[in-house]
C-alpha cells in the first residue's frame, strides 16, 4: 500500500495540474503572441497553434516532485534540489524565450551550458563508466567528469527538442523514456530518482490528451528543452549507483532521439551544411513519408521507443559475456533498421523524402 501510495499519489498530482494548467498556458500563449509560425521546413503548416504547453508540464512536474518528496522523505542535499529546479528554471526561461522572440543556436547552446553547469555544480554527474564483461568500475577524472557530464545533459535536451516534430511526438516519447529510467532508479533503490521521474511521468501524461494528433497546443521549445534537460538529469541520478552497464542503460533508453541526433549532425556536417540547421529528414519525417498520417507516424515512432526501452530494462539484470553478447545483438538490429527506414544513406535529400504524406497529414489534422 505504501509502494501503491509514493508512487501513485505524486503522478496522479502531476498528471492532474498539468492537465489543469495546460488551458492556463493555452490562453497565455495566446494573450502574449506565443504562437506557432510554421516555415516551410515544418510538417504541419496550421498556423496559430499556442507553443507553451512546456508550462503546464514543468507546474505539474514541480508540484508533483513536493508531493512525491514528502511521501518519500529520501536523503537528498537541499543544493542537489536547489540544482534540479534552478536549473530547470534557466531551461524553462530560455525555452519561452525562444519560442516568444527567437533565438541563434550560440545563444541556444549558452543557456543550455549555463543550466547544465548548475546541475552539475549540484552533483548531477557522470564520473565512472563500468565495462559490461569484467565489470570493472573506471572513475573518471574530475575536469573529463565535467566534460561528459555537460556533453550529456547538452546532448540529451538537443536531442528531445530535435524530434519535437510531430504532434505528441516528443511528449509521448519523452513519457516512455521517463517510465524506462524511473523503473531503472527504482530498481537501484535510489529514492530521489524515483521521485523525480514519477514527477515528470504524471507532468507529461497529464499533457499528452491536448497534444496527441491533432494537437491543440504544442510543448514548443519551451517543454521540449525542459523534458529533454530533465530526462538527462534522471538519467545521471540513476547513473550515480548503478554498477551494471551504467553507461549502456541510460544510451538504450534514449536511444532513439540519441540516433536520430547524430544522424542529424553527419548528414549536415558530410553535406556542408551548419549542424544545427533545420531539415525534414529526421527519423518521423521518414515515417510521415511512410505512413502518410501524423497519427500512424508518432505510433509508430512510440513503437520504436517501447522497444527500445524494454530492452534498457532487462540489460540491468545482465552481466558478463551474456550481456556483451546482447549489446552485439542490439547494435546488429540497430543497423538494421536505421538501414530499413533509409536512415544510412546521406545521399537523401529532401525531395527524396517526399512532400505528400504532409498534405494527408494536414487534413487529418484539420
Amino acid at each position: 500500500m505504501t509502494d501503491l501510495l509514493g508512487i501513485g499519489l505524486p503522478l496522479l498530482v502531476a498528471g492532474l495540474v498539468s492537465a489543469l494548467l495546460t488551458p492556463v498556458a493555452w490562453r497565455l500563449a495566446e494573450t502574449f503572441q506565443v504562437l506557432d509560425r510554421p516555415s516551410e521546413r515544418s510538417v504541419s503548416h496550421r498556423a496559430g497553434i499556442p507553443l507553451l504547453g512546456g508550462l503546464a508540464v514543468a507546474g505539474g512536474f514541480v508540484v508533483g516532485l513536493f508531493v512525491a518528496l514528502r511521501v518519500h522523505e529520501p536523503l537528498v542535499a537541499s543544493s542537489h534540489l536547489m540544482g534540479l529546479l534552478l536549473g530547470g528554471a534557466v531551461i524553462l526561461a530560455l525555452g519561452i524565450w525562444d519560442d516568444r522572440y527567437g533565438l541563434g543556436a550560440g545563444a541556444k547552446f549558452a543557456g543550455q551550458a549555463l543550466a547544465a553547469v548548475i546541475a552539475i555544480s549540484a552533483g548531477f554527474q557522470m564520473g565512472h563508466l563500468t565495462e559490461p564483461i569484467s565489470k570493472t568500475t573506471f572513475f573518471f577524472p574530475a575536469p573529463l567528469a565535467w566534460f561528459a557530464s555537460l556533453l550529456w545533459i547538452i546532448g540529451i535536451t538537443n536531442a528531445m527538442n530535435l524530434i519535437d516534430g510531430l504532434d505528441g511526438l516528443a511528449t509521448g516519447v519523452g513519457a516512455i523514456i521517463c517510465a524506462t529510467l524511473t523503473i531503472t532508479v527504482a530498481q537501484a533503490g535510489l529514492p530521489f530518482g524515483l521521485c523525480i521521474g514519477v514527477a515528470l511521468f504524471g507532468g507529461l501524461l497529464g499533457f499528452l490528451p491536448f497534444n496527441f494528433p491533432p494537437a491543440r497546443i504544442f510543448l514548443g521549445d519551451t517543454g521540449a528543452l525542459f523534458v529533454g534537460y530533465n530526462l538527462a538529469l534522471l538519467s545521471l541520478e540513476g547513473y550515480r549507483q548503478v554498477t551494471v552497464i551504467t553507461f549502456v542503460v541510460p544510451l538504450l533508453a534514449l536511444a532513439v532521439p540519441i540516433l536520430d541526433t547524430a544522424l542529424s549532425f553527419l548528414r549536415r556536417a558530410r553535406s556542408g551544411q551548419n549542424p544545427f540547421s533545420a531539415d525534414r529528414l529526421h527519423i518521423h519525417h521518414r515515417l510521415l513519408a511512410r505512413r502518410g498520417s501524423t497519427r500512424a507516424a508518432v505510433l509508430q515512432f512510440y513503437f520504436l521507443t517501447a522497444c527500445f526501452a524494454m530492452i534498457a530494462v532487462s540489460f540491468t539484470d545482465l552481466e558478463g559475456y551474456v550481456a556483451g553478447a546482447c549489446l552485439v545483438i542490439v547494435v546488429i538490429l540497430t543497423l538494421r533498421l536505421l538501414s530499413n527506414l533509409g536512415l544510412l544513406s546521406f545521399e537523401d535529400n529532401e525531395a527524396d523524402v517526399g512532400r505528400g504524406p504532409v498534405g494527408v497529414a494536414e487534413e487529418e489534422n484539420s
